[in-house]
This record gives C-alpha cells, sequence and structure tokens, in this order.
C-alpha cells in the first residue's frame, strides 16, 4: 500500500511540474524572442527625421513628446533635423532661429544635411513652409526610399507636384501630403452626418492671408480651406470659377454630378475655418479646427504601413482645383477645367523630368 501510495504521489508532482514548466515556457516566449501568446515585446519608436523647422516643426513635435497624446503619436520619435528655411518668406526668416532652439531643448539633433539626417531616421516628415525647395529637398529621401510625409504646399507649382509624385511612384517610396483640416472629426464626420444626409452643396471659408507672391494664390493658405471642401465633398470637380476682391476671394467648383461646392478665401476681417453644408435631409454647419493631433495620428499610421490615407489623384485633384482658380482670374472669371490645367502640369513635368 505504502508503495502504491508513493507511485501514485510522484505522478502527480511529475504532472505538477510539467504543467509549471509548460506555463513558464509560454511566458518566456511571450516576453523573449518569438512572438508570444501572453505578452508582446514593447514595439521600438520609429524615428522620425525633420526637413525644415520653420513653421510646424515645434507644435508637432511637442504633441509628440507629450504623455496625454494618443498612443499611435507617442510611437514616433523626432531625433534629428535639418533647419532649413527662406529668407525672403517673413515668417520663416523671423522663426527659424528661436524654433532651432526649441528643438534642441526637446533633444532633438540639428544636422547639416539631409543626406546627414537621413542615416539617423526611418521616416522624414518635410516641414518646411516654402513650397518651392520640396521638390529638391524631397530627392534625398526618395533615393534613401523613407517613407515621406510633405507638409503643406507640396510645391510651388503644380508641376512640381507631378513631378514629386512621379518620383514617389518610380522608387516605389510612400508619400503623401494633407491639410490638418481633413482629420479634424467635426469636418471629416460630415459626410455621413445623419442631420445633412447626402451632400448636395458646401460652402467652406478660411483665411487666404498672407499671399505668397512666390505661390500661386490659394497654394500658401487656401490649401486649408481647400482641403474642408473637398473633404465634405469628396473628388469629382470638375470646373472652377473664381472672383477676387480685396476683401476675399470666392471659388466655385462644379463636380460631374452636378454639386456645387464653394471657398471663400478670406482676405480681411475676421477670419476662422469652417463650413456649411447642404444635404437631402437638412442643413447644418461642420466642426471647427481642433488641432494637430489628428493629422499626427495619421502620419504615425502612415510610418507604421507604407499606406497613405489618401490616394495621389485626390491631392493632384485638390491643387488643379487651386491652379484652376488661378487661372480663372487670369481670363476674367470664365470657368477652367481641372483637367486642362492638370494635363499642362503633366506635359512641363514630362518634358522636364525631375532626376534623381
Amino acid at each position: 500500500m505504502r508503495n502504491l501510495c508513493s507511485s501514485s504521489d510522484r505522478l502527480v508532482r511529475l504532472a505538477l511540474w510539467t504543467v509549471i514548466g509548460g506555463l513558464a515556457l509560454l511566458a518566456g516566449l511571450g516576453a523573449g524572442g518569438l512572438p508570444g501568446l501572453w505578452a508582446a515585446e514593447p514595439a521600438k519608436p520609429i524615428r522620425v527625421g525633420i526637413i525644415g523647422l520653420d513653421a510646424h516643426a515645434v507644435p508637432w513635435t511637442e504633441i509628440l513628446t507629450d504623455p496625454k497624446s494618443p498612443p499611435e503619436v507617442k510611437s514616433l520619435k523626432v531625433v534629428a533635423a535639418v533647419p532649413t528655411h527662406s529668407p525672403d518668406i517673413p515668417f520663416s526668416a523671423q522663426n527659424i532661429q528661436k524654433n532651432t532652439e526649441r528643438m534642441r531643448q526637446m533633444g532633438v539633433q540639428i544636422v547639416p544635411t539631409i543626406e546627414a539626417m537621413l542615416q539617423q531616421v526611418d521616416a522624414v516628415m518635410l516641414l518646411s513652409i516654402d513650397g518651392r525647395p520640396h521638390l529638391e529637398q524631397a530627392k534625398p529621401v526618395f533615393r534613401a526610399k523613407k517613407p515621406l510625409f510633405i507638409d503643406k504646399p507640396v510645391a510651388a507649382s503644380l508641376a512640381d507636384i507631378v513631378r514629386i509624385y512621379d518620383l514617389a511612384a518610380k522608387t516605389g517610396t510612400p508619400c503623401f501630403s494633407n491639410s490638418s483640416l481633413r482629420y479634424n472629426p467635426g469636418i471629416a464626420q460630415m459626410r455621413n452626418d445623419p442631420r445633412v444626409g447626402k451632400v448636395l452643396g458646401c460652402d467652406a471659408y478660411g483665411p487666404n492671408h498672407p499671399l505668397e507672391p512666390s505661390h500661386p494664390d490659394l497654394f500658401y493658405y487656401g490649401i486649408h480651406g481647400t482641403e474642408l471642401l473637398f473633404t465634405i465633398m469628396g473628388p469629382g470637380c470638375k470646373t472652377v470659377t473664381r472672383v477676387h476682391s480685396p476683401t476675399a476671394d470666392l471659388v466655385v467648383g462644379v463636380w460631374a454630378d452636378g454639386r456645387v461646392g464653394t471657398l471663400r478665401g478670406i482676405l480681411q476681417g475676421q477670419t476662422g475655418f469652417g463650413a456649411t453644408v447642404f444635404g437631402e435631409k437638412g442643413i447644418a454647419p461642420a466642426g471647427k479646427f481642433e488641432g494637430y493631433t489628428p493629422l499626427l495620428v495619421e502620419i504615425a499610421r502612415f510610418f507604421q504601413t507604407g499606406k497613405p490615407p489618401i490616394r495621389v489623384e485626390q491631392t493632384l485633384e485638390i491643387y488643379a482645383f487651386m491652379e484652376a482658380a488661378d487661372e480663372s482670374r487670369r481670363r476674367g472669371g470664365c470657368p477652367v477645367s481641372l483637367e486642362e490645367v492638370l494635363q499642362q502640369a503633366k506635359k512641363a513635368a514630362q518634358a522636364q523630368p525631375a532626376q534623381l
């Protein structure tokens, strides 16, 4: 009887140690070199480099380092930056020195060249306020094939925008650009707002001052109101007509399905961003600008996946809308086709293609 009990005890102890050992193995796999069922190895932050410190670099880096920011945003870490700026743009010249110092205070290494920065980073944000140098600034990034976000404006001409996206496609480099207004919840949700129903029209407004002589009139600041309009209306605009006065620009777009959307670019008086949305069920105001965090969340997801949140064709349509507005003004307010100005830009880009 004693031997039988001892044998039974040994079997129980063996089974118990087998279970304990199995649990320890699973825990070790979860915390160690193989993917675990019970625990995951903490992801390393995505190292981000910034080109251009004269505008959004400081407030965006402050959001990225804020403990209260969403988890997606905190997955990014700005580690290096190139302090490019434009001496002939007052805002750029006035802010570059203090912005560069603030970036140093936040632990960002300031480097002299884009090539030096690229050796230290996984992804790049091109934040120069001036669109003129964006093509040349983007070329080293495309050669390195690092995911690239380009702040507004993509460039200072529609032809250069075509060249940038051509190089992105040629090198297989993920690339996108958006105004921060596109992802603010009170704006983005208007396309599916039950108060409105199907969107039939939109009157958007936003500041268009200061005008920057080196850029088409709407590229420099009017891009925000334009993107607001397209976020709500969606793609499909065919023609543009523009009226200009000292107090405002009024740009009327006609969509392929007959819907009408307008942009009021404010030049004098009180400014702000907003829109009135007209639908099958009702009329309602869009939400206001709520900050940069929603865009930074999209940028973080883009850097993680390599998948842009917006198609290249949509971005080209938005900039063709703004270029057509300039052409309409030159023609005395006549309607201008977006396809016309886009084809002209593509021909110019093909005649003088960008070289890496």
